[in-house]
């Protein structure tokens, strides 16, 4: 049977008030070392819906698992048609004013660095450099057998070449570049091999149900033992993917700062959570610090 994500979470404390007030987030990023951990709230501007948000996809769909996509050829057929399908609408989203933001901020040198939930690219298309994605990226594709690594779109072109007129009309896009077709729409969908040695192709994404490399774990883990504060952007962190890191800022009394609109796993942690929307909240600290967003002055308070 096909295990449902983690959809919520149900608090077990009365969780502090949310806030509108910005000035936290901007004394944390002016004494800088901030490090940023960013979820699919951010990129809800850019077009790609969030988990669990408002509207979120985990209403209507059930993210692919490891475990179904390496054992059932069938899973994986479904996986690639409707994965093949979104990629051309999630490799035309472009960076939002939040993305941007993060950017103007690492460029001032306030940050000590950017982990990411994303699997978009978003920050990076935006200018940030050292961004560490916790989950991996869309553009990379990976053979299970060999351990070989392309890119995405080479991945694309054969698969249009292999799946000539595939031209299906999704009911939406959800945040793992995964659109919602029937069976019916994906129908004998052709999946192509490892062009090396004829093995399971996989986006080098973790899925649901798959374990973050422990490697990368670490590295985070330094980030944010070297790091002045920790900033939460757009994520429920309802899973322990992200979680963890938030909790480790807390325990080493480093603040924890978080931007979203609804309450979050991190809450209890935090010493502030900011419920407003992000593009316009994090315009609006670069505004009051004075940093240009995309090569424009911004005037100062």
């Amino acid at each position: 049977m096909r295990m449902r994500p983690t959809l919520s979470w149900t608090p077990t404390e009365d969780l502090p008030p949310a806030t509108t007030d910005l000035e936290p987030v901007v004394a944390a990023l002016n004494t800088g070392g901030v490090l940023v951990l960013s979820g699919a709230g951010i990129s809800t501007e850019s077009g790609i819906p969030d988990y669990r948000g408002e509207g979120g996809s985990l209403g209507r769909h059930t993210p692919m698992t490891y475990q179904d996509f390496t054992a059932d050829p069938r899973a994986r057929r479904r996986y690639w048609a409707r994965s093949h399908l979104g990629w051309r609408t999630f490799g035309r989203a472009r960076p939002n004013a939040g993305h941007r933001a993060v950017a103007a901020f690492a460029r001032r040198g306030l940050l000590s660095g950017v982990i990411t939930q994303n699997v978009d690219g978003l920050h990076q298309a935006a200018g940030s450099e050292t961004v560490t994605e916790l989950h991996g990226s869309l553009a990379r594709v990976v053979c299970l057998s060999c351990g070989a690594f392309s890119p995405r779109h080479e991945l694309a072109r054969r698969l249009e070449e292999a799946n000539a007129g595939f031209e299906p009309v999704a009911a939406g896009i959800n945040p793992d570049g995964d659109a919602d077709l029937t069976d019916e729409q994906v129908g004998d969908f052709r999946v192509m091999p490892c062009a090396i040695c004829g093995g399971i192709l996989k986006p080098d994404v973790v899925f649901f149900g798959e374990t973050v490399p422990p490697q990368r774990v670490e590295h985070c883990r330094e980030l944010v033992r070297g790091a002045t504060s920790l900033l939460v952007l757009g994520s429920s962190l309802t899973v322990m993917s992200g979680l963890r890191f938030v909790r480790q800022a807390a325990q080493a009394q480093k603040p924890v700062l978080i931007i979203n609109r609804d309450p979050t796993r991190g809450d209890p942690h935090a010493v502030t959570r900011v419920a407003l929307t992000l593009g316009a909240a994090l315009s609006t600290v670069a505004d009051r610090l004075n940093i240009p967003v995309d090569g424009q002055a911004t005037a100062g308070n």
